[in-house]
């Protein structure tokens, strides 16, 4: 005798849920953006001015090619539109399979640019081109990585199952960072400036394959299943979210600035700025963010756990309070700090954003209902995204308007963290409503039953 499971009008055939495989099939998506987004901004402090921008000069160069960093920010609001509404009407996995193609396709399209100076303009061109697209695919990534995985989890597990993508991160610099230093020391400068700077981007042509197949593979979410079989799908869920859940919107953006934005500034900015103000070699950078980046694969999901326990907001806004206390003294010592005390620098520096990065997506996925969500949840993302997305460029214009002096980065990242405490602090005030939609259609799914025989 054979069971079968009943799905909505039969349009979702049956295909693996288990925890891990959605988990696995969440992450690796948000490991790709990640690794696209280290390998492209250890690129862009070595090797985009001098390649694409030498005419305006070394520091016009350095701000130059930090700005492309920012263009992929100021875009993914639009991916985020397009691949929310997407993801709200078609559902999550089939999206998630188009963003994943098209963010690998660019990335390693991006190794396969021309340099020297007759391509330097053709070169520019092509490379904003491409980070347009970079923007859109990862506009509509996160969001749909997040519902994923917490669409499939029960309650008591969704904070520890929300936590998972964001593993994607440390996975991200931990590949691009461990490469460029492999790459660095088996090469050296000269052929890394030749040609070996290309291998990083073309190595996320094949990890394509590897990220569809795991989300082919998996199915759509319950939630979705339940919106698409009463017909509750929003005819335009971005809308929908801001008429209905705009204060939800606000909170959000605020939660998700110190997660993001520490990022830019400590992994993107303080590279640059390390080795031209403060005179670090770029071995020693990549070798100490590549040990903090190590030491996330155990702190983003301690803090997912710890978010099962005490709720997500709180873990988000212990996160804050303490970069918070951090931020200026991390600073000060880094002006005059040996190898070691860099190394652990990189470390504090991490481990305590890592709490508001890990607890993120659990914080945001319970603001919002489900008929929306993967629109409100993308755009909201995207908005913060665009913010931080230009720190490392309003960074640099803040170091040069005070001289470089060693407290200017403190000020950004003390800023940052103020904004996420208040965004943490509204958003464990509001109802989850997130978890209700998901609880409701956990319950919906119906039990299996013996077919005839």
């Amino acid at each position: 005798m054979t069971t079968t499971t009943a799905t909505p009008s039969g349009a979702y055939p049956a295909r693996s849920s288990s925890s891990g495989r959605v988990a696995t099939a969440a992450t690796v998506g948000t490991a790709l953006e990640s690794y696209d987004f280290y390998t492209y901004s250890y690129f862009a402090a070595f090797f985009a001015g001098p390649f694409f921008f030498s005419a305006l000069g070394d520091a016009g160069a350095l701000a130059a090619s930090f700005a492309t960093i920012g263009i992929a920010f100021v875009v993914r609001p639009i991916g985020a539109i397009l691949f929310g509404h997407l993801g709200d009407r078609i559902g999550r996995r089939s999206t998630l399979l188009i963003t994943i193609a098209l963010m690998g396709v660019a990335t390693g399209l991006v190794g396969l640019l021309p340099t020297g100076e007759g391509w330097a303009t053709f070169g520019a061109i092509a490379l904003v081109v491409l980070r347009i697209l970079q923007g859109l695919s990862l506009g509509g990534e996160w969001g749909g990585a997040v519902l994923l995985a917490t669409e499939h989890a029960d309650a008591r597990r969704r904070p520890f199952f929300a936590s998972l993508p964001q593993l994607g991160s440390p996975i991200g610099s931990v590949a691009a960072g461990g490469l460029m230093l492999a790459m660095f020391f088996g090469l050296g400068p000269e052929a890394m400036a030749a040609w070996g700077w290309r291998v990083p981007f073309l190595i996320a042509i094949p990890l394509i394959a590897v990220s569809l197949y795991l989300r082919w593979s998996i199915d759509e979410t319950p939630v979705f299943k339940e919106l698409a079989a009463k017909g509750q799908r929003e005819r335009n869920p971005v809308w929908g979210a801001i008429r209905t859940q705009p204060a939800a919107f606000g909170v959000a953006i605020l939660v998700a600035l110190l997660g993001i934005g520490s990022y830019s500034l400590m992994n993107t900015y303080t590279m640059g700025y390390g080795v031209s103000a403060l005179g670090f070699d770029e071995m020693q950078l990549l070798t100490a963010a590549t040990i903090g980046g190590l030491l996330q694969f155990v702190t983003v999901p301690a803090f997912g756990m710890l978010a099962t326990r005490i709720g997500s907001a709180r873990v988000v806004a212990l996160g804050a309070v303490g970069t918070l206390l951090i931020a200026f003294p991390i600073y000060w010592l880094l002006g005059s700090a040996t190898f070691g005390v860099l190394v652990a620098l990189m470390i504090v520096g991490g481990i305590l954003p890592t709490a508001s990065w890990a607890a993120l997506g659990g914080t945001m996925q319970e603001l919002f209902r489900g008929r929306h969500a993967y629109s409100a949840l993308s755009v909201a993302y995207a908005v913060a995204a665009v913010l931080s997305g230009f720190i490392p460029y309003l960074t640099t214009e803040l170091g040069t308007a005070t001289g470089n002096a060693w407290w200017h980065p403190g000020v950004v990242l003390a800023a940052l963290s103020a904004l996420t405490l208040v965004g943490a602090i509204a958003a464990g005030r509001m109802r989850r409503l997130g978890d209700e939609d998901a609880d409701a259609a956990q319950a919906a799914i119906p039990e299996e039953s013996p077919a005839p025989a």
